[in-house]
C-alpha cells in the first residue's frame, strides 16, 4: 500500500485531575508547536485545586474540554476518543509535556511515510526526576523490544502515536484496568503486528516522581500486566516477567532490611556495575 501523502491531523489528549501545578506547561508545549494540524482535547476529572480555572483561561487554545467526575484515566481517555478527529492520537498526563516546539512537525514528517498497516509509531521520552532534571531517554527500536513487549510494557506510552484505525479495529481502552490499560490495548495490536520506531526523536518529557520505583506499586503493575497478557491469549508468564517479579521482591526485602534510602543507594550501585545510569537515588 502506498504511503499516506496527506498532512495528518494529530489529536493530543490530556487527562488531568488536580494538576494545576504542571498543567500550564503541558498545555503550552502543545499550543506552541510549529506544526499547525493539531487538535487539543483536555478531560478533567472534576478537579478542586484551580485546574478548571486554568483550563478556562486557556479555553481559546483548546479544541474540546470537559470537567466532570470520571472513573479513572482510561475512562477519561475514552471520553476524549469519542471527540477526537485526528488521523493520529497521542496521550499526555498533566505532568508530561512535549519535549520541544518542533517535535510534532518532525514526527508528522515520518508518520506520512508509514504504510497503513502500521498503526503504532513511537519515539523516545525523557525521564525526569522529582527536581525536573533529565535522567535518561527511554525507548528502543522495535526489533529490540518486539519479543519483550509480550511480557512487559516496553514502549514509552507518552511517546506513542496511535493511528485512528487502531481504535476502529480494536476498540477503546478497557476501563477495568487501573494501571495497564494502555499496555492491554497495545497488546491487542502488537501481539501479532509491528510498531515503527521513529529514531532520534524525543517526543515528551515524563516526570517520574518516584511513584513507579516503589516496590509495592511495581507489584500492582506486574499483576495487572499479567491480566492484560492473559486477556490477550498469553496464558503463561515468560522469563522476562518472572525476572521482573523476582527483582521487585528483592527490592522489597532491601527496603525492609536496609530502609528505603540505603536500598536505593545499593540498587544504583548495581545499575552502575551494569553500565546503566543511576535511577533509584534520583527520585
Amino acid at each position: 500500500m502506498s504511503p499516506d501523502t496527506s498532512t495528518p491531523l494529530i489529536s493530543v489528549i490530556i487527562a488531568v485531575y488536580n494538576g494545576k501545578a504542571t498543567l500550564q506547561q503541558c498545555l503550552d508545549s502543545v499550543t506552541q508547536q510549529t506544526y499547525a494540524h493539531i487538535e487539543l482535547i483536555v478531560i478533567d476529572g472534576g478537579s478542586s485545586d484551580g485546574t478548571v480555572d486554568l483550563i478556562q483561561a486557556n479555553a481559546q487554545r483548546i479544541t474540546y474540554w470537559i470537567s466532570e467526575p470520571d472513573r479513572g484515566i482510561y475512562n477519561a481517555w475514552n471520553k476524549a476518543l469519542a471527540q477526537a478527529k485526528g488521523d493520529w492520537v497521542c496521550f499526555l498526563g498533566a505532568d508530561d509535556f512535549l519535549w520541544n516546539n518542533q517535535v510534532l512537525e518532525r514526527m508528522a514528517e515520518q508518520l506520512v511515510l508509514l504504510p497503513a498497516y502500521i498503526r503504532v509509531a513511537y519515539g523516545q521520552i525523557m525521564l525526569l526526576n522529582n527536581e525536573d532534571k533529565p535522567l535518561f531517554a527511554v525507548g528502543e527500536k522495535w526489533e529490540n523490544v518486539r519479543n519483550r513487549f509480550k511480557q512487559a510494557m516496553s514502549l514509552p506510552h507518552q511517546g506513542v502515536m496511535h493511528r485512528r484505525s487502531l481504535f476502529e479495529k480494536h476498540g477503546i481502552f478497557d476501563e477495568s484496568f487501573r494501571i495497564c490499560g494502555d499496555y492491554e490495548l497495545l497488546l491487542r495490536e502488537l501481539r501479532m503486528s509491528d510498531a515503527f520506531f521513529v529514531d532520534r526523536i524525543i517526543l515528551a518529557g515524563m516526570r517520574n516522581g518516584g511513584i513507579s520505583s516503589n516496590p509495592k506499586n511495581s507489584l500492582a503493575l506486574l499483576s495487572e500486566s499479567r491480566s492484560a497478557q492473559i486477556k490477550n491469549g498469553l496464558r503463561w508468564p515468560g522469563s522476562i516477567w518472572l525476572m521482573a517479579l523476582a527483582r521487585t521482591y528483592i527490592r522489597l526485602v532491601l527496603w525492609w532490611v536496609l530502609g528505603e534510602k540505603q536500598a536505593r543507594k545499593m540498587l544504583d550501585v548495581g545499575r552502575r556495575a551494569m553500565g546503566l545510569p543511576a535511577y533509584w537515588t534520583k527520585n
